[in-house]
């Protein structure tokens, strides 16, 4: 599911998301697809996010685009 649809269907909320499709610029990781797992509220949103694991995220409807930074793993 693109984005946008997801902002449409999930205004102004958290929700929880499985990456589907991603590119890599420099050192970002442009999210291009995704499958909702469901929305998730504010209060719950950080404990979520510690939880979620691989390819999972959780992230706010009010961003126009999913970005991700980049890290290396040192050691």
């Amino acid at each position: 599911m693109d984005w946008s649809d997801v902002r449409n269907l999930y205004p102004n909320q958290f929700v929880k998301l499985k990456i589907l499709a991603a590119q890599i610029e420099k050192d970002k990781e442009v999210i291009k697809d995704v499958a909702v797992i469901r929305p998730v509220s504010n209060a719950e949103a950080t404990k979520e996010l510690l939880h979620s694991k691989g390819d999972e995220v959780v992230y706010h409807t009010v961003h126009k685009q999913i970005i991700l930074e980049v890290r290396q793993d040192v050691g």
